[in-house]
């Protein structure tokens, strides 16, 4: 029993916020440098898709976030059955995971009780695959592991479940460092007998330790942990607003407090190299409720940084 209960734990440790070196593994060389892959553009800088009734800025694809305008007198919106909120202007936020399927509903509640009802079609994406056949994959979780990562697991959760009402998912989304991307969004390892290792849920920019992190919207910092986390390090958090929230780490030093309000463009903390890694780094996460969105098809293009085209 013990056995199996360290099993499970180590597997949710795994998929719970992602991060860069799996545990139990040995560590890794430094990753090779990754040509970055220009996304489609950001959604603010995307001219409205028109869908009927509603209205769609964004990136109707896997990983992608969308800026959506409700039907004038719409009382509700839904995605897939689950309601969604909706701000006085009429817009909203939805969200595709990694590993959404191929379409998703929109819905809207009229006042006269009418509804509106849109199938989107979500863009599949070619995902950076390592098969790595002659390794094994270990999850098996270290003894502090085991007895420390359930309680950082719920700080997690709980900051994700704050409700700030701020309001920078309205803005243009920017790099909170900028560099060399070392490791895309959606990145996987595929180990001895097909064990697929965790995606990696956001993008590695390899800047030195001490490089400034600024925020990429306007926000509230909702987690700002005051010791390393055992994967995420110094892990910041920032809710930019219905339901959208970012995370920062393996930071060196964080300096701002949890409750907040921070700045497009503030400064929040530096980079550094805690938590779980093989080397000084910024990871930065972005999601939307329980999907995992790419940074690039939200920030989009690394300013500064040569690029090649997504295939």
């Amino acid at each position: 029993m013990r056995r199996a209960r360290r099993w499970v734990l180590g597997l949710v440790a795994l998929t719970a916020l992602g991060s860069c070196v799996e545990p139990g593994l040995p560590p890794a060389a430094p990753p090779a440098p990754v040509v970055v892959a220009t996304p489609p553009p950001p959604a603010p800088r995307m001219p409205a898709v028109p869908l009927g009734d509603f209205s769609f800025q964004g990136s109707m694809i896997q990983g992608g976030l969308l800026i959506g305008t409700a039907p004038t007198g719409a009382r509700h919106v839904s995605l897939n059955g689950d309601e969604v909120p909706v701000a006085p202007d009429g817009r909203f936020v939805i969200a595709f995971d990694r590993d959404a399927g191929p379409a998703a509903t929109v819905t809207a509640t009229l006042d006269e009780g009418r509804t509106v009802t849109r199938t989107l079609t979500i863009n599949p994406r070619a995902w950076n695959i390592s098969r790595l056949s002659t390794l094994p994959k270990y999850p098996v979780p270290m003894p502090e592991f085991e007895k420390l990562r359930p309680a950082e697991i719920e700080q997690i959760n709980a900051a994700r479940r704050q409700d700030t009402g701020a309001m920078g998912w309205r803005q243009p989304f920017m790099w909170p460092a900028t560099g060399r991307i070392s490791t895309l969004f959606g990145s996987q390892r595929i180990y001895r007998n097909g064990e697929a290792g965790s995606y990696h849920s956001g993008t590695d920019v390899a800047v030195p330790a001490g490089t400034p992190v600024l925020a990429p919207a306007d926000g509230v910092v909702i987690l700002a942990s005051d010791h390393p986390f055992l994967l995420e390090g110094n892990l910041l958090m920032i809710d930019h607003g219905m339901g959208l929230n970012s995370a920062l780490m393996h930071l060196s030093r964080i300096v701002v407090t949890q409750g907040q309000a921070v700045k497009r463009g503030q400064l929040v903390a530096y980079s550094g190299a805690t938590g779980r890694v093989t080397g000084a780094h910024l990871h930065w996460s972005l999601r939307w409720r329980n999907a995992k969105i790419d940074p690039l098809l939200v920030a989009g293009a690394m300013p500064g940084i040569k690029q090649a085209q997504l295939p």
